[in-house]
Parts: C-alpha cells; sequence; structure tokens
C-alpha cells in the first residue's frame, strides 16, 4: 500500500490502538460476527437440515407500511454509525480528509470502471459457489427481502445495498488496514486477518458463505494492500448487494428450488 504519513500528534501506542478496534467492531460487524457464529451453532443442532433452512437479509419491522419504512430507515441509519465514528478518528485536518481510508477524493470515475471490473471477478464466481453451496447442503437459502410489497421496497433495497458496502469496505478495508498497520502487523498478515473476519460475518448463511466471502477478502484485501484505492471496492460491493437484493424476486421466480422455495 502507498505510504500514509501519519503526523506525530496522532501516533498511538499499540495498548490504545487495540482498545480503539475493540470497540469499533463491537459497535458493528465483531458484534455481527459473535452472532453469526452462535446463528451457525443454532443452524446446525436444529433438526431442520441446513440446506433447507432459510436466511432473510432485509426482513419486514412491521406489519404496518408506514412504520415498516421507518424502521427500515432507521436501522440502516444507525448500522453506519460505526463508518461515521471511523471517520471521526482517522479524520485529517489537512486535505485528503480520508486519505487514511484510501479516499482523496481523486479519480472516482476510473476507480468506479476498476469496481464494476471486480462485479464480475467477485459476483459470477460468487454465484456459482452458492449454487453449488445450495446443492450441497452447505448454505442456507439466502432471501434478500421481498423488493416488490411497497412503492418504496427497491430504493430501501438499495440504501441496504449501499450501507452494507460503507459499513464492511470502509472499516474492515479502509480502518482495519490503517490501524493495523499502525500496530506493525505485515500486509499479509493484515489481509488474512480481515478475510477471516469478513467470512465471519456470513456465517449465518452456513459454512459455504464463509468460504466464499474468505475468498473475496483475500482478493479484495490484495489489490488494496497493492493501490491503497478504497472506491473500487465500494463500487463493487454496492453493486453486486444491489443486483443480488433488487434481483432476487426474478431469481427466485425463475429457480425456486435454489432459493428454497416450492415450485
Amino acid at each position: 500500500m502507498p505510504h500514509q504519513s501519519v503526523s506525530p500528534a496522532r501516533t498511538m501506542s499499540r495498548t490504545r490502538i487495540a482498545a480503539e478496534i475493540t470497540i469499533v467492531l463491537a459497535l458493528g460487524l465483531g458484534q455481527s460476527a459473535v452472532y453469526a457464529v452462535v446463528q451457525l451453532a443454532y443452524r446446525i443442532t436444529a433438526e431442520t437440515p441446513l440446506g433447507d433452512q432459510t436466511a432473510v437479509l432485509n426482513p419486514s419491522r412491521s406489519d404496518r407500511e408506514v412504520f415498516d419504512l421507518i424502521y427500515q430507515l432507521l436501522g440502516i441509519g444507525f448500522s453506519l454509525v460505526p463508518v461515521a465514528l471511523v471517520c471521526f478518528l482517522v479524520w485529517n485536518t489537512a486535505r485528503p480528509r480520508l486519505q487514511a481510508l484510501g479516499l482523496d477524493g481523486r479519480r472516482y470515475g476510473r476507480d468506479s470502471v476498476v469496481g464494476i471490473g471486480l462485479v464480475a471477478a467477485i459476483g459470477i464466481p460468487g454465484l456459482g459457489l452458492y449454487v453449488l453451496g445450495r446443492l450441497g447442503g452447505l448454505f442456507v437459502a439466502v432471501d434478500p427481502g421481498a423488493a416488490s410489497q411497497h412503492w418504496w421496497s427497491i430504493p430501501v433495497l438499495l440504501l441496504s445495498a449501499l450501507r452494507a458496502s460503507l459499513q464492511e469496505e470502509v472499516v474492515v478495508l479502509g480502518y482495519l488496514f490503517y490501524r493495523l498497520r499502525q500496530c506493525g502487523w505485515s500486509p499479509a498478515l493484515i489481509v488474512i486477518a480481515t478475510s477471516i473476519l469478513r467470512a465471519s460475518y456470513h456465517l449465518y448463511q452456513g459454512p459455504g458463505a464463509f468460504v466464499g466471502n474468505l475468498a473475496m477478502g483475500l482478493l479484495f484485501g490484495i489489490i488494496y494492500a497493492r493501490t491503497g484505492r478504497l472506491m473500487p471496492f465500494l463500487v463493487a460491493h454496492f453493486v453486486i448487494d444491489a443486483i443480488a437484493f433488487v434481483g432476487y424476486p426474478w431469481a427466485a421466480h425463475q429457480w425456486p428450488a435454489l432459493f428454497g422455495l416450492p415450485g
């Protein structure tokens, strides 16, 4: 990763960095990882086979439409608090403000094109892995949520995709790479550690999801370690999730067995 200077006033001890990382993760993705491990244990020990279970990513929050919308928006907003926190923690008084996270306000067009290329590199093999995992009973059926219930459902699903992109890439790639490098970790060790974290909070989808997201994390981490630019991964993650969330109803109709639905 290109060298990122740290002003003496912002130099931190390893103990303080470890405490900060623990707090940031406990507020978001680390908490999700713990719950995902417990949920996987619950699923594996349930009477229903893993392959016959379903995980709903964006469930309805209320049987009353207006409150469902309110709860959905509140959930998305509050889940982005850890993102706001890490931006605050690494904010630079001089421009570029968020260079520590790999955001410098330049080359966003080129970075977006790279992100679209990553969609093909990750999305197509990921779909194939999901199909194989479903056939082998290693994935639960993933239901991103009913996208046609209300007029606002698709916009909210797109916001959910944006939330996932920001929450995961800003924290896992931008923030953790920056702080762990300050602790003296090697790039290889950072890539491995962040990839395991990324895979662990997807365990609620089954063991296959761990393998798939581990591979995605390794690829993203290796490229980010070399380029230090975050925008391609924000774009790629958003597009992948947007396609999955919004395209789910059509795909489920075409291949109902794959998604655990009656034919």
